[in-house]
């Protein structure tokens, strides 16, 4: 990986109690004036949460996260220690940050191509889907979601996985860390109710723009759940 290489970074955040949910609801819309003005910062996100591992329609009050991407890995841990993200740390009870290198990408996001593919992945990988729903479309969506969530939730090689939204109910981003290609693949192509979606989503027409990208896991800090959410990979150089 050279210096030049852009990393994305993913940092999600847990709040207890309703003053500190509030204040990160209150972010969705304060904290964006304080994100465009970081240093090198490119394409960045907002996200609320789904309740369960977020791949719901109901919001959850307590998780929020940020997604932001950088020109190299020194920017991008600057960046994450910027004061911002500190008063997000600040608030919340617990919080992690992974970083990751783009290994390949397609579709857009409002519009833009913002990640950079740069290689193929070798061992532990993420995966982030975004879509912007058609409102037609919507309930059919969501009548399927229950069922894919508890198909990723009984998925033993799934390291983390989470359910964000820009716009309740009509942008959604999945993510995801597996161990390798082949164990994600396998859940992708396997016959059950995410292939039966993903057939239908094509068919139907249900998305208005969708991306879809794999990363390398560079590195990670913070905790989820009380621990690293890699613990069971080799360690990553810390973020």
């Amino acid at each position: 990986m050279t210096e030049q290489t852009q990393i994305t970074s993913l940092s999600v955040f847990r709040f207890a109690g309703p003053g500190a949910r509030l204040w990160a609801f209150s972010q969705m819309l304060l904290a964006r004036p304080a994100m465009a003005r970081l240093p090198d910062v490119g394409f960045w996100k907002l996200f609320g949460s789904g309740t369960g591992e977020g791949f719901t329609p109901v919001p959850n009050t307590a998780v929020y996260g940020i997604l932001a991407t950088w020109p190299n890995l020194g920017s991008a841990r600057t960046g994450v220690e910027a004061p911002i993200f500190e008063r997000y740390r600040a608030n919340s009870k617990e919080d992690w940050t992974v970083m990751l290198r783009t290994t390949a990408v397609r579709g857009r996001w409002d519009g833009r191509a913002p990640f950079v593919g740069s290689g193929k992945s070798s061992g532990p990988l993420a995966a982030l889907t975004r879509a912007t729903l058609r409102p037609r479309t919507m309930l059919k969506f969501w009548q399927r979601v229950p069922s894919i969530s508890a198909a990723i939730g009984s998925d033993t090689n799934v390291a983390f996985k989470i359910g964000l939204g820009e716009v309740p109910w009509l942008h959604q981003v999945t993510f995801s860390i597996w161990p390798d290609t082949n164990s994600m693949a396998d859940f992708a192509r396997r016959d059950g109710p995410h292939a039966r979606a993903i057939r239908a989503v094509r068919e139907g027409e249900w998305f208005a723009e969708e991306l879809y990208a794999r990363f390398d896991i560079v590195g990670s800090s913070g905790s989820w759940n009380g621990a690293d959410p890699l613990q069971t990979f080799e360690r990553p150089e810390p973020a």
